[in-house]
């Protein structure tokens, strides 16, 4: 088997620098898509027919129509309404924040649903109004029950992020594929990228990992 070492070490860099945009990518778009989960998750349970209305209509649509759809709806249909190009990097952003968004609002709204409801008439028997109480109370002790689910979205929109590579933005797999297209070498080069996928997230698991167990003796002290 013709395996060439050599092309992996001399590709090392190149492929390194399209992981730190695929990790720059998921850190914007699930803390972004965690602004618009947390909304549309309260959205989720909200007493208005309206906003619940909105917020399941949102996560339906998401969560039923692949990303890589959704992604092209932003590059190529929505500058179709605006009348104007969008830079391929924003519109990967975009496009990655509002997917995260749609399955954090459902980890938003199992972790409220997970806290015991006489919480919530303790405080408001207290004297607390709605918000109040799902601010001061119900939030905080949801938002430590839904660290280890985030971790699992943050995991998957770092694979997942390979696919704006169809925009031609230069995260890892589309260093990987430059590469090949001027070295005709798939094989080693794809290993390569996927070895650095594993390694991340092999590490991202391990601290979502150690972040549970650490979340599990606060709890029990």
């Amino acid at each position: 088997m013709d395996f060439s070492w050599p092309l992996i070490w001399q590709s090392l860099p190149v492929l390194l620098s399209g992981a730190w945009m695929t990790v720059k990518l998921t850190t914007l778009a699930v803390g972004m898509g965690f602004i618009i989960g947390t909304f549309a998750g309260l959205g989720r349970i909200a007493h208005s027919p309206l906003w619940r209305g909105v917020a399941s209509v949102y996560v339906d649509f998401i969560r039923g129509t692949p990303l890589l759809v959704q992604i092209f709806l932003v590059y190529m249909g929505l500058p179709q309404i605006i009348g104007r190009p969008i830079d391929p990097y924003l519109a990967g952003v975009a496009a990655l924040s509002i997917n995260s968004g749609a399955y954090v609002a459902e980890i938003v709204r199992a972790g409220i649903q997970s806290v015991d409801r006489g919480q919530m008439e303790a405080a408001r028997s207290l004297g607390l109004s709605y918000g109040g109480a799902m601010r001061f109370i119900i939030l905080p002790q949801a938002f430590k029950r839904i660290i280890p689910p985030l971790g699992n979205e943050f995991i998957a929109m770092l694979k997942d992020s390979s696919l704006v590579s169809a925009i031609s933005l230069e995260e890892l797999l589309r260093k990987g594929q430059l590469i090949i297209g001027r070295t005709l070498r798939p094989f080693e080069i794809l290993i390569t990228v996927a070895l650095i996928y594993l390694v991340m997230t092999l590490a991202i698991s391990r601290l979502v990992a150690w972040s549970e167990r650490r979340l599990k003796v606060q709890q029990r002290l």
